[in-house]
């Protein structure tokens, strides 16, 4: 006999039918036990000592007569042999001969519904449709209250033979049978409407609905056919029949307890009408249950965007966390909503209106971390906001550093707290911290440690002094996506011109960064100042005018780099005059203060000086 593979998940039901069928069988037959005579004991005990000289159990074949399967017994387990055989062919795709097998098994025991059903879907696949009915009609005979081989019927009399009328007889005595059995309803709604009646397909769920029952799942499936019917894409729904198939999703909200695929329906219904308000309290009851569902957390954001209600959701959030503080999820859910307002804010240039969606984002997802504090995405958004943004390193570096306590193993968390300690002007340490998660992605994650994660290990070195370091973490971000390497290309070249360094490696950067993006202001400033280092004052002072004007904002840098090149030639009050809008933009910087004071004093002392102020 062959051995079964990997079973089907079809074919499950089949397996636990047989091993219970299994357990069930009388194959035994067992004997009273008569206990010998006082009189017999010493014959017997003589007789089992001459039988012990005689037998040896281990070359004996045949077994004890009271083991032996009575003769129903070993019918039944030969068709449990057929059975697993039939399924052993099946999985192999060789369907006919399966068919053969199965049969062997219902000439055994006809009254076996699931695999009756079973047996007649694939004679059915084949087309013999008599055989298909005479094995259903005799599976009926056997056991008159399944009701699963008359749903069978009914749907080979609908799809195949066209009858609809025996159909829908067949799918009747299975409801007359099982009035609970919702496949039975959703049959006869599906036989309906294939024939074109949608009266009838409504009048089949009218009378599922007057059921009782307490399962939910029955009025979930209940009423996802409903919606099937009220829900049209080229059409709107009447008020009414909304209420209706809300009637029913009620019914199954009621009866949901904590059945996170039961919710999950439930909530997807809601969000897919449209009705948002009963949506959510239903997806934060999920996500309380399944809080790493990131399909539920989609799905209601989607529900927001395509409906047009982020003002809406938004005060609906904050009156649930009125109601519930103590939930985590409306502020997660909150927070999103107000990154993605700050950010629409953002590209329409609303920067005030931006920057306090980015602040009520950022508190919300810190009274998510406070509130629970063991999953480690809130963290990193806050991070996200608080970098980018807000602006705010120094509580960046602290929500990072507690983070990091908590999920140790999390190099993604360290990558950040080094982007943060480099951002508050700690560059010594964020370059140690970048050479742990560096470490810890080796181990843990290796595709952070892309292109990205070197140019920012690179600028970190940098700004620690460390040129020859950061020199080789560039190049190393270039090797690893060249086409990509814009950002790379111009800081090396920019950190070179800095410090009259490897000048002419510098041009080379800061030419294939300008072929990839020529309108870039921040390139354009690179080029100037490296022209400027190679004493091409005039060509500088042109180029980086050029650049101001490309940018998208002032820049503190740029007017630095003009005043310098008009002090060059000689210009000081049009120096003056960037270096002033330079210290505006950027008032800490006091070098350029200092390089604005001692201008002044010699311009004070008579014309202006010959010896040029920067250092």
């Amino acid at each position: 006999m062959m051995k079964p593979k990997n079973v089907s998940p079809c074919l499950a039901p089949f397996i636990l039918g047989a091993a219970l069928w299994i357990a069930a069988l009388p194959t035994i037959s067992a004997r009273p036990h008569k206990s010998p005579s006082p009189q017999s004991q010493s014959a017997l005990a003589a007789s089992s000592s001459k039988k012990a000289e005689r037998q040896d159990d281990s070359i004996n074949l045949q077994p004890a007569k009271d083991l032996l399967l009575r003769p129903e017994g070993v019918h039944k387990a030969d068709a449990l042999s057929h059975f697993v055989e039939g399924m052993a062919l099946e999985e192999s795709g060789e369907m006919e001969k399966a068919l053969a097998e199965y049969q062997k098994v219902l000439n055994v025991d006809p009254g076996q519904t699931d695999l009756a059903s079973r047996v007649a879907a694939l004679l059915a696949r084949n087309e013999d449709f008599p055989q298909a009915i005479d094995v259903l009609k005799d599976a009926i005979k056997a056991n008159p209250n399944a009701p699963e081989p008359f749903l069978q019927l009914a749907f080979i009399y609908a799809k195949y033979l066209k009858r609809t009328d025996q159909a829908i007889d067949y799918a009747n005595r299975a409801i007359a049978i099982d009035p609970r059995n919702m496949d039975a309803y959703e049959r006869l709604f599906e036989i309906s409407l294939a024939a074109g009646d949608e009266r009838k397909a409504l009048q089949s769920l009218e009378r599922a609905a007057k059921v009782r029952s307490d399962d939910a799942t029955f009025w979930t499936r209940l009423g996802k056919l409903y919606a099937a019917i009220v829900f049209k894409p080229d059409s709107t729904p009447k008020p009414d029949e909304v209420a209706r198939v809300n009637e029913i999703f009620k019914k199954a909200t009621e009866r949901a307890a904590d059945d996170p695929a039961v919710l999950k329906d439930i909530a997807d219904y809601y969000a897919a009408s449209q009705q948002i308000k009963e949506a959510i309290p239903i997806y934060l009851r999920l996500l309380e249950l399944q809080p790493d569902d990131s399909g539920a957390r989609e799905k209601l954001a989607t529900g927001f965007v395509l409906t047009n209600q982020r003002d809406k959701a938004i005060e609906m959030l904050e009156e649930i966390i009125k109601q519930h503080p103590e939930k985590y999820q409306p502020y997660d859910l909150l927070a999103g909503l107000l990154d993605d307002a700050g950010r629409s804010f953002q590209r329409a240039n609303q920067t005030a209106q931006a920057k306090a969606a980015f602040r009520k984002a950022a508190a919300n997802y810190e009274q998510s971390t406070l509130i629970n504090p063991t999953r480690p995405s809130p963290y990193m958004h806050l991070a996200e906001l608080l970098l980018g943004p807000l602006k705010e390193n120094e509580h960046a570096m602290k929500i990072l550093s507690e983070a990091r306590q908590r999920f140790p193993g999390a190099p993604e968390i360290i990558y950040y707290l080094a982007i943060a300690e480099r951002e508050a002007k700690h560059p010594e340490q964020a370059v140690a911290t970048f050479e742990e998660a560096l470490h810890e992605a080796e181990g843990e994650d290796a595709e952070m440690a892309n292109a990205r994660f070197y140019f920012d290990y690179g600028a970190a070195a940098e700004a620690a002094g460390l040129y020859d370091k950061a020199a080789d973490l560039f190049k190393k971000s270039i090797a690893l996506d060249p086409a990509n390497a814009a950002d790379a290309y111009n800081y090396l070249a920019f950190m070179w011109a800095d410090h009259s360094s490897h000048l002419e490696e510098a041009q080379e950067m800061i030419k294939r960064a300008l072929q990839a993006d020529p309108n870039n202001g921040a390139y354009i400033d690179t080029l100037g100042w490296l022209e400027f280092r190679q004493g091409k004052f005039e060509q500088a002072l042109t180029d980086l005018l050029r650049a101001a004007g490309k940018m998208t904002h002032d820049d503190p840098i740029v007017f630095e780099h003009i005043g310098d090149a008009y002090s060059k030639l000689s210009k000081i009050p049009q120096a003056m005059e960037s270096w002033q809008k330079a210290l505006a933009l950027d008032p800490q910087n006091k070098r350029l203060a200092e390089k604005i004071d001692n201008t002044k004093t010699k311009m004070s002392k008579g014309p202006p000086p010959n010896a040029n102020p920067i250092q």
